[in-house]
């Protein structure tokens, strides 16, 4: 491949149009990290006050 081959397919890759497949931002990411460290914090609350532990 040459140089301007290279290029312009890097230069397409950036341009394509998406169809609804997976996203490379965090948003989600972060977001099910915290609700599941909520339930965690949740269910140690339970437990220990139901007196299991």
């Amino acid at each position: 491949m040459s140089a301007t081959t290279t290029l312009a397919a890097r230069l397409s890759s950036r341009t394509r149009t998406r169809t609804g497949g997976p996203r490379d931002d965090r948003g989600p990411e972060i977001l099910e990290h915290v609700l599941g460290w909520t339930l965690v914090v949740l269910l140690a609350v339970l437990v220990t006050r139901a007196g299991l532990m």
